[in-house]
């Protein structure tokens, strides 16, 4: 039995120092992304004298909040790598801010109304979800003890 526990021990020992190096790559992949998306809304910002406003806006609006909605991701990731764990408030964060970035493209163009609700509903969703994911989360329940 003893030999088992110490096989145990390797085992988690190892997935532990591989997923600490997988996602070491991961962030520096975020990192890059992060980058060039700037690098990206820098260059559209050219747009503000080649087009009308509203288009040279709306692509330079999307850029950003997509830029931001990968911040989330890294803030994940991050959150992952000192905590081991993964907050379920920063994944909610990142898929309302993806899809805000929708929410916002919804402006630029026709939209039916159901699809206008079930956004809608999915933001409130979200809200709502993360709003009992703060209030009942385990380190509040380790405070209140």
């Amino acid at each position: 039995m003893w030999k088992e526990d110490v096989i145990d021990l390797k085992l988690a020992k190892f997935f532990e120092i591989s997923a600490r190096a997988l996602l070491s790559m991961l962030i520096i992949s975020i990192l890059v992304a992060i980058l060039a998306g700037i690098v990206c809304v820098f260059y559209d910002l050219r747009l503000i004298l080649l087009q009308e406003f509203h288009a040279a806006f709306k692509t330079i609006l999307v850029d950003v909040l997509t830029v931001l909605a990968i911040v989330e991701v890294l803030r994940t990731a991050l959150a992952y790598f000192s905590e081991g764990r993964v907050k379920v408030t920063y994944i909610i964060d990142t898929v309302m801010v993806t899809v805000l970035t929708e929410v916002m493209a919804f402006w630029y163009r026709e939209m039916d109304w159901e699809k206008v609700a079930m956004v809608i509903a999915l933001v409130l969703s979200l809200a709502t979800v993360r709003i009992v994911a703060v209030r009942f989360s385990p380190k509040s329940a380790r405070e209140e003890l």
